[in-house]
């Protein structure tokens, strides 16, 4: 993963986090420390499946 993309996302989510609360808008993300704790834990858990290389297709399954 690059770098420059990594700060790219970091400064389009403060730019972004500052217009919300700027414009009083409520942000579409949990304020709250155990919300976000709640995200990283769902990209922890979907890395972990993808090094361990282990997984269900769905879409195999369904027949679609």
């Amino acid at each position: 993963m690059s770098t420059h993309i990594t700060v790219l996302a970091l400064l389009t989510g403060l730019v972004t986090g500052a217009l919300f609360r700027f414009l009083n808008i409520p942000i579409p993300a949990p304020p709250e420390l155990p919300g976000v704790m709640g995200i990283v834990g769902i990209f922890v858990g979907y890395k972990l499946i993808e090094y361990f290389d282990v997984g269900v297709d769905l879409l195999e399954m369904l027949g679609a």
